[in-house]
C-alpha cells in the first residue's frame, strides 16, 4: 500500500530502509513513547520489524517527507491487529521524529491511514491509545476523530521495561459500528 498526501509519502518499509529506521529510532524521546520498540534500537531490530509477517488487515508504513530530491524518513504509521479481551481489534499507531513535531505530519499520516483502513482494508472500527505522559498523541487522536473510551489501562513499554498508564480511544469507520469500549 502506497499513499500520497499533500506533504507525505507513506509506503511499506524495505530492508534497505533499516539504517534510516535505526537512525530515527536512535532517539529515546521517540522510542520511549512507543509500546513495542526496544531500547537501544539496533539495525537487527529494524530488519526484524521490516521483515515481519502481517495479516490482510495490517499495514506498517514508513512516513517520508516529500521534498525535491531524496525522500526523508520522518516517521511511521501502522494498523496492527491485537487481541483485546478475546476479540481482535485493529489499532492505529504512529510516530514522528522530534525535528518534525508540531508541523501536523502525525495528523496528516494518521488521517491517510484511517482513510485506507476504511476504504481499502474495509475495517469497521479502529482503536488507539497513548501513554498518559504523552498528551500530544491524544491531541492527534482527537483531531483524527477518535473519542476516548473512558478506559485507562496499563500497557507495557518495551523500551522502558515497565507498565505505564494509557488512555484508550476508538473510532467507528462505518455508521453501524458503535465506539463503545
Amino acid at each position: 500500500m502506497f499513499i500520497r498526501t499533500d506533504n507525505l509519502l507513506l509506503r511499506p518499509g524495505w530492508v534497505d530502509d533499516a539504517p534510516a529506521l535505526t537512525e530515527a529510532f536512535a532517539r529515546e524521546d521517540v522510542v520511549m513513547t512507543l509500546a513495542e520498540a526496544p531500547w537501544p534500537y539496533r539495525v537487527d531490530d529494524a530488519v526484524a520489524y521490516l521483515g515481519r509477517d502481517r495479516t490482510a488487515r495490517e499495514a506498517d508504513l514508513l512516513v517520508f517527507l516529500r521534498t525535491p530530491g531524496t525522500l526523508r524518513l520522518i516517521g511511521g504509521v501502522s494498523l496492527a491487529e491485537r487481541d483485546a479481551q478475546g476479540r481482535q481489534e485493529v489499532e492505529l499507531g504512529y510516530w514522528i521524529v522530534p525535528s518534525h513535531w508540531g508541523h501536523g505530519y502525525a495528523t496528516e499520516a494518521g488521517r491517510a491511514a484511517v482513510e485506507a483502513a476504511r476504504d481499502s482494508l474495509r475495517i469497521d472500527r479502529l482503536v488507539s491509545s497513548h501513554f498518559i505522559n504523552n498528551p500530544a498523541s491524544g491531541r492527534v487522536l482527537s483531531k483524527l476523530g477518535f473519542v476516548t473510551t473512558g478506559v485507562a489501562e496499563s500497557r507495557g513499554c518495551r523500551a522502558q521495561g515497565v507498565q505505564l498508564p494509557c488512555q484508550s480511544y476508538a473510532m467507528a469507520l462505518t455508521p453501524s459500528m458503535a465506539v463503545a469500549a
